[in-house]
């Protein structure tokens, strides 16, 4: 199947608005996908899914609404159904071996990367505070977005409800209950690195 006919709904006049207003906010929607997952490749692909959707269905924009609020909305639902595709992961132990080597039999290791050797992190200082992101990333999903979308965003709960396809009492008790968490896990996350430093 071509992309002409993938995208039938969009005409000529409505590519050319459709690129216009992908243009003002794309650098928005970028941080957005990113504070959502928590890494450049993934903010990426959330980001190009999150257009490539909204462009197909472009000749369902409300233009009474801010294409910012259809395009996060679009943005949530394409995040949440990439997590419930993710397999769910196996937890295992540090110390536990997970199998062992043809040479002389020994126990063969897990071995974990070291991220803050990560040329990136620079980068990540730019955009958001590590702590903080890492707080962000901890949350639950629903929790995350709802918490993104207000306090990071600047969006009204009317229009996080909107975004988010929910009542406003949901909103609310998202926010509530995201900030809260989110508060304490910061908290955890400072002690914790502060902690690090001193010994």
């Amino acid at each position: 199947m071509g992309l002409a006919r993938l995208f039938t709904g969009v005409l000529k006049n409505d590519r050319r608005e459709f690129d216009q207003l992908v243009n003002k906010c794309h650098r928005q929607a970028y941080n957005v996908a990113y504070r959502m997952t928590g890494n450049h490749a993934d903010a990426d692909d959330l980001t190009q899914e999150t257009f490539l959707r909204a462009y197909r269905f472009f000749d369902r924009y409300n233009r009474s609404m801010p294409f910012e609020n259809w395009l996060f909305r679009i943005m949530s639902r394409v995040f949440i159904d990439e997590l419930r595709k993710k397999p769910k992961h196996k937890t295992h132990s540090l110390d536990q071996p997970i199998g062992t080597t043809s040479v002389g039999d020994r126990d063969l290791l897990l071995e974990i990367a070291d991220y803050d050797a990560d040329p990136l992190k620079s980068i990540l200082s730019d955009s958001l505070d590590e702590t903080l992101q890492n707080a962000l990333n901890s949350l639950p999903e629903d929790f995350r977005i709802a918490v993104i979308l207000a306090d990071i965003e600047g969006m009204s709960y009317e229009e996080v409800a909107e975004a988010m396809s929910c009542s406003l009492g949901t909103v609310r008790s998202r926010l509530h209950r995201g900030r809260k968490l989110l508060r304490s896990r910061v908290i955890s996350e400072s002690s914790q690195s502060g902690a690090k430093h001193v010994s």
